[in-house]
Order: structure tokens, then sequence, then C-alpha cells
């Protein structure tokens, strides 16, 4: 994946999305771990959000 992040904060936010994915692709090969999955993509989706925040401004 090629990025070039602006600024610390933009670091920031794409190390800890990078991070949560990984948590994901492991957790899901985890029987009863749908809840936590779920709430990990929640997070996920608002890192997401205020990393396009940031992008805007």
């Amino acid at each position: 994946m090629a990025y070039e992040p602006g600024t610390t904060e933009c670091r920031v936010l794409i190390s800890s999305k990078l991070q949560i994915e990984t948590m994901l692709l492991d957790l899901s090969k985890l029987e009863g771990t749908d809840l936590i999955l779920q709430q990990l993509r929640q997070v996920h989706n608002q890192l997401e959000a205020l990393h396009d925040l940031r992008r805007a401004s």
C-alpha cells in the first residue's frame, strides 16, 4: 500500500488503522470473537473518519 502521511497526526492514524487491520485478521481465525471484531471495525471506521477530516484540512 502506497501512502504519504503528511503530518504526525496522519501517521498516527494510519499506524493505528493498520494495527487494527492486523487484529481483525488475527481474531477472525478464532471462534467467539464476532463481537470484538464488530467493535474493532467500528473503531477502525472512527479512525478513518478522523483521517478523512485531517486530509480535508
